[in-house]
């Protein structure tokens, strides 16, 4: 298991994924997970999901984070849910961040966390 930046684990990251698939029937059990998270794991997540979205490239990692600190000004499960694609743009990120998205996401789903 990786961790992105030190703040968050890749796990974590994917279980926000699996959930998001599944907004209708999880919103409720996202937004808890997400509020259960500390700030700089929500700050993280914001950051891969920006990286995704090509807002900032996988370099700027740490500028991503850093203005995801600065600048919360919502609640991070807020804005995550009201934000198009995220799941699309989480994968993208932490793919462009060198994580399989993909495979965190199946042993997820294998293990019925």
């Amino acid at each position: 298991m990786g961790s992105i930046g030190g703040k968050l684990s890749v796990r974590k990251a994917a279980a926000v994924i699996v959930m998001a698939r599944e907004l209708d029937r999880a919103e409720g059990e996202l937004r808890a997970f997400i509020d259960r998270m500390d700030e700089e794991e929500q700050a993280a997540l914001v950051a891969v999901m920006w990286i995704g979205r090509g807002a900032f490239e996988a370099e700027e990692l740490q500028e991503a984070f850093d203005t995801a600190i600065a600048e919360a000004s919502t609640p991070t499960a807020d804005y995550l849910i009201g934000t198009p694609h995220l799941v699309d743009n989480l994968e993208g990120g932490l793919e462009a961040l060198g994580f399989d998205a993909i495979d965190e996401e199946d042993q997820l789903m294998t293990r019925g966390s």
